[in-house]
């Protein structure tokens, strides 16, 4: 199984277009210490000619441009890109979708949750049913993951439920802006266990918090993408982005006692990454002291570009 980082930032990207914070001006420099990134997103294929793409991000014709495996190379119109498999509603994961409407066969695989806020939004109707099949999935039980003539790829996909919230634009009005989002555990936020039926990855670019169940199902897992969105869960409030912690957010800190780095401690993941970072979090600086926290605790911050065989 083959995986490659199409990007690895949170919402907004690093530098976030209207970000003067330290990091951001230095991504904007050139430091090399201070990478760019593009909004979270993986490729993955079993024989290296069809992909298959986790989350729709909105920089995905960058992205596309970024990686030759992506590249068309048959007819004039085509595309190695058989799938695009979304684990949630949020506009980084599916705002993509409308950059690939032209008139190009794939298979979109997603729950009948996230399938709902597509069909209530006319707009993604420019992904014309008659080409681009749209496939409901629960968030429950494997599926083949198929090739453009039906086929399947060599890869099965199993959703699981993980801890989330809505995506902000279907928040309820009067949501104050520091409560606690409600989290839910269903078909709105999903992980994908992507199996070649030799290695496992997860991809979970989401998560409010570790459950009991969530453990159990990562133990011992070969490799896992897992939300880094924040270090810790004041981290925009102290640097004066929004009035926001990150559990309102939906999201659990890096650190912490209730953290990543500590509820991966004793879970035996032999590769574990972050993605998904935001621009706020001191991790994507390659000199920063959260940096060399992660790394002695055995944790790898995704880059953009970056390539994985299992």
């Amino acid at each position: 199984m083959k995986i490659v980082v199409l990007g690895s930032a949170a919402g907004g990207g690093f530098p976030q277009w209207n970000s003067n914070a330290a990091g951001c001006r230095r991504a904007r420099a050139g430091d090399p210490k201070a990478a760019p990134r593009t909004q979270a997103s993986i490729a993955v294929s079993q024989d290296g000619v069809f992909w298959f793409l986790f989350n729709a991000s909105p920089d995905i014709r960058q992205q596309i441009e970024a990686n030759a495996v992506l590249h068309p190379s048959g007819a004039i119109r085509s595309t190695p890109i058989a799938g695009v498999v979304l684990t949630n509603g949020d506009v980084d994961a599916l705002a993509g979708l409308l950059t690939l409407r032209e008139r190009q066969a794939f298979t979109v695989y997603a729950t009948s949750r996230v399938h709902g806020i597509l069909n209530d939004n006319p707009i993604f109707e420019v992904l014309a049913r008659d080409v681009v099949e749209r496939r409901i999935i629960p968030a429950s039980g494997p599926f083949v993951l198929t090739l453009p003539g039906g086929e399947p790829s060599g890869l099965t996909v199993e959703f699981f439920p993980v801890p989330g919230k809505v995506p902000l634009y279907l928040e309820q009005e009067g949501l104050l802006m520091n409560a606690p989002a409600p989290v839910e555990e269903g078909e709105q936020t999903v992980g994908a266990a992507i199996s070649d039926g030799r290695s496992t990855a997860c991809f979970i670019p989401a998560c409010a918090m570790m459950t009991d169940s969530l453990r159990q199902r990562l133990a011992g897992v070969d490799t896992v993408f897992f939300d880094g969105t924040l270090w810790s869960d004041d981290e925009m409030i102290r640097a004066g982005l929004v009035p926001k912690t990150g559990r309102r957010m939906g999201h659990m800190s890096v650190s912490g006692e209730d953290g990543t780095i500590a509820s991966f401690r004793d879970l035996g993941v032999r590769q574990k990454i972050l993605i998904h970072i935001n621009n706020s979090n001191p991790v994507l600086l390659e000199d920063s002291a959260e940096r060399a926290e992660a790394l002695a605790a055995g944790w790898t911050v995704a880059h953009d570009g970056m390539q994985i065989e299992l």
